[in-house]
């Protein structure tokens, strides 16, 4: 299945940047612009269920359901050092939301390692994994329910 347009352009940003530095500097712009989850959505304590598996930076995945049946999926991060998953969060939120939940349920997980290269340590790559494999669930799950309810 075809990346989303606006994920697609991203990816490619990050496969042009052979230089490390430049790629690094890609990496904390997007951190950058990372907010953390609406308030009515991200209501603390998080249920252990919305954190993602493994990840090092304690990121909460909460997912909102837009009126065209797409999802904006919203983050929190709760390492203020997680450059890494702050900048994954801003990439999959800023370019899955409006997107049919098919093609988010069948993104590619290794589209991580376009972003940060094959040098991630086990456990960051783990992580990363774990945010977009998280997010491809919650779309195969809302597809799930969509389907039993039209039955």
């Amino acid at each position: 299945m075809a990346i989303p347009a606006q994920l697609n352009e991203i990816l490619e940003l990050f496969q042009s940047a052979e230089d490390p530095t430049f790629r690094a500097d890609l990496l904390i712009d997007f951190a950058a612009r990372f907010s953390s989850a609406d308030a009515d959505l991200a209501v603390r304590p998080f249920l252990k269920e919305q954190q993602v598996p493994g990840c090092e930076s304690e990121v909460y995945i909460f997912p909102k359901l837009l009126p065209d049946q797409t999802i904006d999926f919203q983050f929190a991060v709760e390492n203020p050092q997680g450059v890494s998953a702050k900048g994954l969060a801003v990439i999959l939120r800023n370019s899955l939301r409006h997107v049919p939940l098919e093609e988010v349920a069948a993104l590619d997980s290794e589209l991580v390692y376009t972003v940060f290269g094959r040098g991630l340590s086990m456990g960051k790559g783990r992580g990363l994994m774990g945010m977009v494999n998280m997010v491809k669930s919650i779309a195969r799950e809302h597809l799930r329910h969509a389907k039993e309810m039209e039955l």
